[in-house]
């Protein structure tokens, strides 16, 4: 009888990839074709609605009624034109995927069936809040909650062989107006910085009115046909291979980082590109990563609510093509131990209506003074929230990959590169000039910039945090996560400090100082006080680690620790005070945050178990009968001793193993229990972490000891060597 492992590696080994073909030679003739863009509600819209749309989009207004129906009527018509027949609320809840309830624009009436699409379907739907993930806000009870049309945010059309879908891009709510959602909290973080910043751009430009965040996500993700992924149970119910022996070849030559990309995962990236491309997705780069198998996409830069979105269904539509293409998308930030794990990097910064980016040097040295004002906020934001901004990017599949040789640490520091730590160096020993001098190289007491190229310093991959030439760049937030999170908290402590700023800014001039004088002395002692987040070295030493201790940095190694930054004073007090969370609902998210890191190990431990006893166990012993049939027959020819030494040397080694497999999966299911009877959230947690899955790389040790020796034909898994380097 042949195996699942047998029958998954002739499939795999047999596929042929579909055909793909693009909508057109030129990606410019169909970008955005299933998105209501500015043009299609042009088109679909009078102009006095239309521009009542759009204000709503750029300034926030609120849109009444009547202009709701006329906008639903057009935005069905446009919607059916294209074929779809339903609409859904799209949203994102705090199971961390996206959720959709699809609604037939068909109505039956008494003069016929129609299609109809009312204003206030568009503005508001309500699913069950209480099936949701909402941290103890809502009661099985009290299942009331509400989507709320988010109009900065375009609605789409998403495609299948059944049928289409419009999708409208929401907020989640509780009844009683707590978040349940990702976006919600994001978009008042947003706000915050928009009013915080514009009011320090004050100082320089009167013209600035509105200031945006832009983000450009990097996404790194794994491929794995499906054959093998359908055999591996613990991929298939945990995202990440819990056994398997590295194979002989790994990463270690280096060879298939920016490599020519294999032709049938080319196909797949084609199709999914085509995509994504057609829902406005502005997917820009691919290429090979570091491991086997790994590999990356990118898209331009856009504002942050939007490319958040982009991302999330981005992460949607490489799945569903994924299927067509008989490959699996694993989003895990480490499905195989041994070799590299996936992160999703969040390039950010900060933009003006007038199109300056706040992060970028200019010529001038007034310029340059703003600049540093936003450059140095940043930093100190960082210095002032490092903890919060950790638990933003905790995860139980992150902590597999932070720290690790392709990842940041759990350290929080920042890295400017040589330039621009001698610029600060020298305004902080700088002595501050009374008198303003612009053809003077050094004006006020500032070094002259030189303009920042995107390459004006090499990278640091061991950075958490890094200046990239006109943004920073937040390395450390996994390749499956929501990146509203930490792009939440980093809006939120950046809004915070640019009003603290502003603050000690207006007490100094008021004090009768000059205002470029008032905002430098801000500056320079700004500086001095978040020195110690900055370094520039390898973060994966030890030698940094002792260094981050001794500055006092925060080295938070796991989630439920992590998460105690979120419920802190001081976090609670930044949240309340901008706006973006209550204290309950911050409690609530904890709560949430959790939950989710204990049932996940819950998962992983049961799967385990069960993979371990139904299927490594009896494999291993099948093998060991066959080595003790080979005993018997060389003893009943009467070979001498010495030729049974090499069966029963490896009967010895197995029935080690799994005794100590055994065993150990025993104790593990025993603590399991025991912690079950927890009922404090965050002592579950640690205990999880500290109890259960403590057994975890013991039983893993062994269960590849095993695979390492059992006859290969009988070995029930598929190997790291087929998951990882079958094309």
């Amino acid at each position: 009888m042949k195996s699942l492992r047998t029958i998954a590696l002739k499939e795999a080994q047999t596929r042929v990839s579909p055909e793909v073909k693009a909508p057109s030679a030129k990606i410019s003739d169909f970008f955005g074709s299933n998105v209501f863009d500015k043009k299609k509600m042009k088109d679909f819209l009078s102009k006095e609605v239309y521009e009542k749309l759009i204000s709503a989009i750029e300034q926030g207004e609120l849109i009444n009624q009547d202009d709701a129906n006329q906008i639903a009527t057009a935005m069905k018509h446009w919607a059916m034109s294209k074929g779809a027949t339903h609409y859904t609320h799209w949203f994102q809840p705090l199971t961390g995927s996206t959720a959709e309830k699809h609604d037939s624009f068909f109505e039956p009436s008494s003069d016929g069936p129609i299609e109809k699409f009312a204003g206030s379907a568009l503005v508001q739907q309500e699913p069950d809040a209480s099936s949701f993930p909402n941290g103890g806000i809502r009661n099985t009870f009290e299942a009331r909650g509400y989507t709320a049309w988010d109009p900065s945010s375009p609605a789409f059309i998403m495609e299948s062989k059944a049928g289409k879908t419009l999708c409208i891009p929401t907020v989640f709510v509780a009844y009683t107006g707590e978040a349940l959602d990702y976006k919600a909290p994001l978009l008042k973080a947003l706000n915050a910085l928009d009013k915080a910043a514009v009011d320090v751009c004050q100082y320089f430009d009167k013209g600035i009115n509105k200031v945006t965040a832009s983000l450009g996500i990097e996404q790194e993700y794994f491929l794995v046909d499906l054959a093998l992924y359908n055999a591996r149970p613990d991929l298939a119910l945990t995202g990440r291979t819990l056994f398997g022996h590295m194979a002989a070849k790994g990463q270690q030559l280096e060879d298939h980082y920016f490599g020519s990309i294999p032709e049938r995962v080319f196909t797949f990236m084609v199709d999914f590109e085509n995509e994504a491309l057609k829902l406005g997705i502005p997917l820009k780069t691919r290429h090979n990563e570091v491991a086997p198998l790994q590999f990356e996409c990118a898209p331009i830069y856009e504002e942050i609510n939007l490319a958040i979105d982009h991302n999330q269904l981005l992460m949607d539509v490489m799945e569903k093509v994924a299927r067509r293409h008989n490959f699996k998308v694993l989003l895990h930030e480490k499905p195989y131990a041994g070799i590299n794990g996936s992160g999703k990097h969040n390039n950010w910064s900060i933009i003006t209506d007038t199109g300056k980016n706040l992060l970028a040097p200019g010529k001038t040295p007034k310029n340059n003074l703003m600049f540093l004002a936003f450059f140095v906020n940043t930093i100190k934001a960082v210095h002032e929230h490092a903890d919060l901004l950790r638990a933003s990017i905790a995860s139980v599949s992150n902590d597999h990959r932070l720290g690790a040789n392709e990842a940041p640490p759990a350290i929080i520091s920042i890295f400017l590169g040589q330039q621009l730590n001698e610029v600060l160096d020298e305004i902080e020993h700088s002595r501050i000039s009374k008198k303003i001098k612009e053809d003077n190289a050094l004006w006020l007491g500032i070094p002259k910039i030189p303009q920042i190229l995107l390459d004006n310093t090499d990278r640091n991959r061991t950075s958490p945090f890094a200046f990239t030439g006109n943004k920073f760049e937040l390395r450390a937030v996994g390749s499956s996560a929501n990146s509203s999170a930490p792009m939440t908290v980093l809006n939120a402590i950046m809004a915070d400090q640019l009003v603290k700023f502003k603050v000690e800014v207006d007490k100094l001039i008021k004090k009768g100082e000059k205002k470029d004088i008032a905002l430098l002395t801000i500056i320079k002692k700004y500086i001095k006080e978040s020195k110690d987040i900055r370094f520039e070295g390898n973060g994966y030493s030890q030698e940094w680690e002792d260094e981050a201790a001794k500055r006092g940095l925060s080295n938070i190694k796991t989630t439920p620790v992590a998460l105690d930054a979120y419920i802190s004073a001081k976090s609670i007090d930044l949240f309340e005070k901008n706006n973006i969370f209550s204290k309950r609902e911050i409690h609530a998210r904890h709560e949430i945050l959790l939950e989710n890191y204990f049932k996940n190990i819950q998962i992983e431990a049961r799967v385990m178990g069960e993979v371990a006893n139904t299927m490594i166990i009896p494999a291993s012993i099948t093998y060991q009968n066959t080595l003790l049939e080979n005993v018997k027959g060389l003893k009943e020819v009467g070979l001498p001793k010495e030729t049974l030494e090499t069966p029963l040397a490896v009967i010895n080694t197995v029935s080690k193993h799994l005794a100590i497999v055994k065993t150990t999966i025993d104790a593990m299911l025993e603590e399991r229990k025991t912690t079950n009877g927890i009922e404090d959230s965050r002592e579950k947690a640690i205990a999880y972490d500290e109890n259960v899955r403590s057994h975890f790389d013991t039983i893993r040790y062994h269960v590849d000891k095993l695979e390492q020796v059992v006859d290969d034909s009988v070995w029930p898994l598929p190997k790291f060597r087929e998951l990882l380097f079958l094309k």
